[in-house]
């Protein structure tokens, strides 16, 4: 059985880590290097890094943060923010990134899913989608949600894979920072529709909505910021408690107060 990964998710916004709720209401988290550090030191299985005003911005991600957070972590490291060609792709790689993720660019330019897979293989994109329920329809947004489209969440992953995305990171900007539980329904639905891992990603308040995405959900992995951020949930104790509930997840010896 493959194990469920735990990401911690830094929303950078002017060097700063930063999280809001459905989008909008954004407050200080702190240091993105120091947050990287702790969380590679604690048991988190993965971290994404999203420049989050990059694309609103019309700029490219910022490279001096992805070199200094992936100096200081050992775990997969996915970067998204403002990414549109072949040539930003490279230049993350080659700055420490494991992976990108890309978002409105992909929807803009469905051929950026193939040439990027093409290029650097599959494992390496990540398509992020975020959407919201509208009258009882998925419907994707564009740049950190500001700007909805026609296209419907199911159908638009089903594209994506098709085209060669590795993995896909729904957010569901109804649940977003409302710490009540993830959109496990959706996720279900689009694990059924799809053939490639799928990351939850909006909701995280409890142990128990972890639990429940795993297996309600039926997701690959789940992400979170503010509840790790802000010390509500400690990863190992989290993990502890998918063990014990028959979740099959990745335990290791976590180092404890490594400096004053």
């Amino acid at each position: 059985m493959l194990t469920k990964r735990i990401i911690p998710c830094l929303d950078i916004k002017d060097g700063r880590t930063v999280k809001g709720v459905n989008f909008v209401n954004l407050r200080d988290a702190g240091d993105p290097v120091e947050l990287a550090k702790q969380y590679a030191l604690k048991g988190a299985d993965e971290l994404v890094f999203l420049d989050i005003s990059a694309t609103l911005e019309g700029r490219k991600t910022m490279i001096d943060m992805v070199l200094k957070v992936a100096e200081h972590v050992n775990i997969p490291f996915t970067v998204g923010g403002g990414i549109s060609s072949i040539e930003d792709v490279d230049v993350l790689l080659k700055s420490g990134a494991d992976k990108v993720s890309i978002n409105s660019s992909a929807v803009k330019r469905p051929e950026l899913v193939n040439e990027l897979a093409n290029k650097f293989g599959s494992q390496c994109v990540v398509v992020a989608i975020d959407a919201k329920q509208i009258n009882g329809e998925w419907i994707v947004h564009l740049a950190g949600g500001s700007i909805p489209t026609e296209l419907n969440l199911f159908d638009w992953a089903k594209e994506v894979e098709s085209r060669g995305a590795g993995e896909i990171l729904f957010t569901s900007m109804n649940n977003d920072g409302t710490k009540a539980g993830f959109a496990n329904e959706a996720l279900a639905k689009l694990s059924e529709t799809l053939n490639i891992p799928i990351i939850a990603s909006g909701g995280a308040g409890t142990v128990q909505h972890f639990i429940d995405t795993f297996k309600e959900g039926k997701s690959d992995a789940a992400l979170a910021a503010s509840v790790f951020h802000f010390g509500e949930i400690a990863i190992q104790d989290l993990k502890e408690a998918l063990r014990e509930n028959n979740i099959e997840v990745r335990l290791q010896h976590v180092i404890v107060n490594y400096w004053n």
